[in-house]
């Protein structure tokens, strides 16, 4: 029997895994599965960040819990995976969101720099989809999100010196699509989203330089990313209800992206 609307974005009895989901989007995103039904492992590298966010989300009704990890970091991410296996059982949702940015001019940025930014936001991404693919999601199916970029969508329109970021939200993407090909046989749906620009630790410095209200200005819905702006999508990719979907990256961006002709 074809399942209502309601059925098939009900995330009830599935566990999400939420990197770098104490605050900022990857909260935003936690919120909207744990709103759906899903019960949640949270990770970040601060366990005091954690501890507040797990309590938000306990005050909303939400199952949540969390295990400290630095994502770039090979040993913490399969403790990560051991942990939320012991816990919680086989993961049902992955979202990859933990990431680093860092400004420097091409010419000087720093090598080690460069490396810290691909660790976090391409390698980690790497290692733990695999760790998870391998120990819970190939044989029964499952769902992984990454957190891309708009900036991965082009070159630069912004004018911050962030070419490492840029580059590692690139990789992203097209990791997505190759992932998605290669596993889609194991019934492993894998989407990212692209991000416009949301106020957020990471976002400060671009929001600073450039002025909150000319970023909005330039975006066709007059307005920066808000509280709410990536639920829906989250839960889409995440749910029954985007079952056809797979190897795709949509911007949420006010239009951004629609603009500069990505």
């Amino acid at each position: 029997m074809t399942r209502t609307t309601q059925q098939l974005f009900d995330l009830s009895g599935q566990t999400a895994v939420i990197t770098g989901g104490s605050r900022g989007l990857g909260l935003q995103m936690a919120h909207a599965l744990g709103e759906a039904g899903a019960r949640l492992m949270l990770c970040a590298r601060k366990a005091d960040e954690l501890e507040v966010a797990c309590a938000d989300l306990q005050d909303a009704g939400i199952d949540a819990r969390w295990v400290a990890a630095d994502c770039a970091v090979e040993a913490d991410l399969q403790k990560l995976v051991s942990e939320t296996l012991q816990r919680m059982g086989d993961v049902d949702i992955l979202v990859n969101n933990a990431g680093a940015t860092w400004g420097a001019p091409a010419q000087d940025h720093p090598v080690a720099a460069w490396d810290k930014v691909m660790a976090l936001n391409v390698r980690g991404y790497f290692l733990l989809s695999q760790l998870v693919g391998r120990h819970s999601m190939i044989g029964r199916g499952g769902r992984i999100i990454n957190v891309a970029s708009i900036a991965g969508l082009g070159g630069n329109s912004s004018g911050m010196a962030t070419l490492a970021y840029n580059t590692s939200k690139g990789a992203v993407i097209n990791f997505t699509r190759a992932l998605a090909c290669e596993w889609g046989r194991y019934g492993i749906n894998v989407n990212a989203i692209c991000p416009g620009v949301f106020p957020s630790k990471m976002t400060a410095g671009t929001i600073a330089a450039l002025g909150a209200d000319k970023l909005a200005a330039a975006a066709p819905l007059q307005r920066l990313g808000d509280d709410e702006d990536l639920k829906g999508v989250t839960l889409l990719f995440a749910s029954a209800a985007g079952k056809y979907i797979t190897g795709q990256c949509l911007a949420v961006d006010g239009g951004v992206s629609a603009m500069i002709g990505v």
